[in-house]
């Protein structure tokens, strides 16, 4: 896949996740929190949990077969890690939280999408 490609694709896999996580009846508190040593997809919440979303999308046209699972990777979990800690802290948060992934695989040809959320 090319850059540009992937630049399309991730973008349109966020705000996928954004309309299943809303659609599960979570709020989304904030998009791409930003720090300098990592981020954070999505931050949402649902029955007094904070949830920290890593969001993995690929196309099938890209590559058939592929799982989304493979792009999480140590170094890019460390950093996520890091930005959860930050937004801890930055927001005074003491409640509970966890941390997921939403794995999406586009069919762009089909206009499809399949979403699968996974606590890691």
């Amino acid at each position: 896949m090319k850059k540009d490609e992937d630049i399309k694709i991730g973008p349109l896999g966020e705000s996928i996740a954004c309309k299943h996580l809303k659609s599960r009846g979570f709020s989304i508190i904030d998009r791409n929190y930003r720090k300098a040593f990592g981020e954070i997809d999505i931050i949402a919440k649902k029955g007094g949990v904070l949830h920290f979303v890593e969001v993995k999308t690929v196309s099938r046209e890209a590559k058939d077969g592929i799982d989304p699972a493979d792009n999480i990777h140590e170094r890019k979990m460390q950093k996520f890690g890091r930005a959860v800690q930050s937004f801890l802290f930055d927001h005074k948060e003491s409640g509970r939280w966890q941390i997921d992934a939403l794995l999406i695989v586009l069919d762009l040809e089909k206009r499809t999408a399949k979403v699968k959320m996974i606590e890691l």
